[in-house]
């Protein structure tokens, strides 16, 4: 098992999705993330049914991880409800979990 994670969180724009994205990584909570996109989003809001395009963000990082980026998130993040959904990694190529793990935290 591993202390390596995936977090998923949309955004509404490409512009949104990189500054996040570079953010993330510059803070050194995240050690990449991947931006794709355009996707086409349907979910139900305040009692209704909507729609709209939307860039997907694939977070890598490591669980100790996780309360600074939702901090982060919810600091720069345009949605009233932003989207924060985290998968734990099982398994992975050894060299790559280990790069993710020396790509976050401190220096």
């Amino acid at each position: 098992m591993s202390d390596k994670r995936l977090l998923l969180t949309t955004t509404g724009s490409r512009e949104q999705a990189q500054h996040l994205a570079h953010e993330l990584v510059s803070r050194r909570l995240a050690a990449c993330v991947n931006i794709v996109g355009p996707i086409s989003s349907v979910y139900r809001w305040k009692g209704k049914v909507d729609g709209a395009e939307e860039y997907l963000l694939l977070i890598k990082t490591t669980a100790a991880e996780f309360a600074a980026i939702r901090d982060a998130i919810l600091e720069l993040h345009t949605y009233e409800l932003p989207e924060l959904l985290q998968l734990q990694i099982e398994t992975g190529l050894a060299d790559y979990l280990e790069w993710i793990g020396e790509s976050v935290g401190e220096d």
